[in-house]
């Protein structure tokens, strides 16, 4: 539910990152990438639509993917980019997962203009181009070059559905000339540009029908119970488990649980995706139809502590045999006493809150 950042230190690095980005989870009949151009600075180079490994790499280089021309001079120790990933909340994922067609398109497009509202925020705000003698003189940018790359799953193919925007480090001045980016900048703004887009998709929910629970700068979904969330989280359940295993209690520990874990993405094809997931749900005695109309008809509260029990409440319960499960999963895992900026959100608070819901 974060958004993430982390710096590609090479371009070597940063192909590789194409590479891995191009392939989603699961894939359609011609497999091709769901990424796209997005940003001022882009729209300054013509670049639209689809992205090419050729333009991707040329913009890497600090080259106009277009005409080849060097944009800004890049140093031995120049960093090409970096990686900003914006997470939907978890009961966001599984509504979507569950839901029909149309719905499913509609959470999806308001993920993506979320994310939108989310670059444009961080790029009027707080993308800042430095020159002179020792990059003295500090100015705003005039536009981000930013690579966009739509994904659906969790390494373990649950829903978890986040883009991954890449910021290259390569931007336009408002005198047309080109320079790199303050990394810190970026780095600064990161839990107010997160707050951006979790503000845009609630309220998109919000407008198109959904109970939503906000808490604090967050929210989640009132008609996904807990349980349900944690069903479908099993990465996360993973590294928790694999913290308590190895000792782990630092966000470096939480970093090597992670890899500790992390299995090869295994492409599917969408349709069997779809159908697993409605079968988990049923497995868990779980009607999205009519949680969705209980969650409807209770009335939106704005406690967090309230919000916790209303969406609980108001959603069915899942079968004795399935909660005898869960719950023997969650008590063999812990929370860590600190978290991490991994992309899967382990915060301590919200496992804690997990855990409560549950009992």
């Amino acid at each position: 539910m974060v958004a993430s950042i982390s710096a590609r230190k090479s371009v070597g690095a940063a192909v590789a990152y194409y590479k891995h980005m191009a392939q989603d989870e699961y894939y359609t009949g011609d497999r091709e990438a769901d990424g796209e151009w997005s940003g001022r600075g882009a729209e300054r180079l013509a670049l639209e639509g689809a992205v090419t490994k050729a333009e991707f790499e040329a913009a890497l280089n600090g080259r106009d993917p277009r005409t080849g021309e060097r944009l800004n001079q890049i140093g031995r120790t120049h960093a090409p980019g970096w990686d900003m990933t914006f997470s939907a909340p978890k009961s966001v994922s599984v509504m979507w997962a569950l839901s029909p067609p149309a719905e499913r398109a509609r959470i999806e497009q308001a993920h993506r203009k979320a994310v939108t509202a989310a670059t444009r925020h961080l790029e009027d705000n707080h993308a800042v181009t430095r020159r002179g003698r020792g990059g003295a003189i500090r100015e705003p940018v005039a536009g981000l070059v930013i690579a966009r790359f739509h994904h659906h799953t969790s390494r373990d193919l649950d829903p978890q559905l986040h883009t991954h925007a890449f910021i290259f480090n390569s931007a336009p001045r408002r005198d047309g000339s080109w320079g790199s980016i303050v990394s810190r900048d970026l780095y600064k703004a990161q839990k107010e540009v997160g707050a951006v887009y979790r503000e845009h998709l609630g309220r998109a929910l919000e407008r198109d029908g959904h109970a939503v629970r906000w808490q604090g700068t967050g929210f989640r979904l009132g008609a996904i119970p807990y349980s349900v969330e944690r069903a479908f989280s099993k990465r996360r359940l993973a590294i928790e488990q694999a913290a308590e295993t190895h000792g782990y209690r630092t966000p470096k520990g939480m970093e090597l649980a992670a890899l500790r874990t992390r299995q090869a993405k295994r492409p599917r094809e969408r349709a069997a995706l779809f159908e697993a997931w409605k079968h988990e749900a049923r497995t868990l005695g779980f009607d999205l139809k009519q949680a969705r109309e209980r969650a409807e008809a209770t009335p939106g509260l704005k406690s967090p502590a309230a919000n916790t029990h209303a969406a609980e409440a108001s959603t069915p319960t899942v079968s004795h045999q399935a909660m005898r499960l869960l719950q023997k999963i969650s008590g063999a895992a812990r929370s860590a006493d600190s978290t991490s900026s991994l992309n899967v959100s382990l915060r301590q608070k919200q496992v804690q809150r997990d855990r409560e819901a549950e009992r």
